[in-house]
């Protein structure tokens, strides 16, 4: 096993959740139903400050610490660039919570790539709204921080060949997919919340 089997592997699999967290539905969900430019900058915000305080907490923890701190670089600077407000909490309280949940270092690298694999997702479909939008410039923006994005899940996923062997691998999928499970009943929970009915996973 390495890291880019895993991502595989992990795609592969969770092709349906990753899918529906790369959807106009999720962004729906995000914004509370208010499918406007405001309120998606808002929810990338959102979700961009709660990353930064979770991956910063990692990094003073001492382990990975350089690349947790970047990490945590990264989403304060991906908030920066929104510049929109932000609310207290995210929308996805139980990807954020199974991100807490992690003590292990090898768990925390799993996590943090189930974490980057639903965010590489959702921004893609940020970009897409733009789009749509008619907002050329904004929708150059997401693009530019989903590249980020990609950038950090690559330095994870080195991260993990250097400290994954044998068991730990088996660790660091089961993180992954915990994340990706969490916001994936973020997204059924929330639409549920709003009367909509999100399609069973075949």
């Amino acid at each position: 096993m390495d890291g880019t089997t895993l991502v595989d592997r992990l795609t592969d699999d969770l092709e349906t959740e990753l899918s529906r967290l790369g959807s106009s539905k999720w962004l729906y969900a995000l914004t509370a139903g208010e499918m406007n430019g405001d309120a998606v900058l808002s929810a990338a915000a959102t979700d961009a400050a709660a990353a930064a305080e979770r991956f910063e907490a990692w990094a003073d923890d001492g382990d990975d610490a350089v690349l947790f701190e970047t990490l945590a670089t990264t989403a304060a600077d991906r908030a920066e660039t929104v510049a929109a407000d932000s609310d207290d909490d995210p929308a996805a309280e139980r990807t954020y919570a199974a991100l807490a949940g992690f003590d292990d270092p090898v768990e925390r690298l799993g996590g943090a790539l189930g974490h980057s694999l639903v965010l590489d997702r959702t921004v893609g479909q940020m970009v897409g709204f733009f789009v749509g939008d008619a907002d050329p410039s904004t929708a150059g923006t997401f693009r530019d921080l989903r590249d980020g994005i990609d950038a950090d899940r690559d330095r994870i996923v080195d991260a993990l060949d250097e400290n994954c062997d044998g068991d730990d691998w088996d660790r660091a999928e089961t993180a992954a997919r915990t994340v990706i499970d969490a916001a994936y009943d973020d997204y059924v929970e929330i639409l549920e919340s709003m009367g909509i009915k999100p399609k069973n996973v075949c």
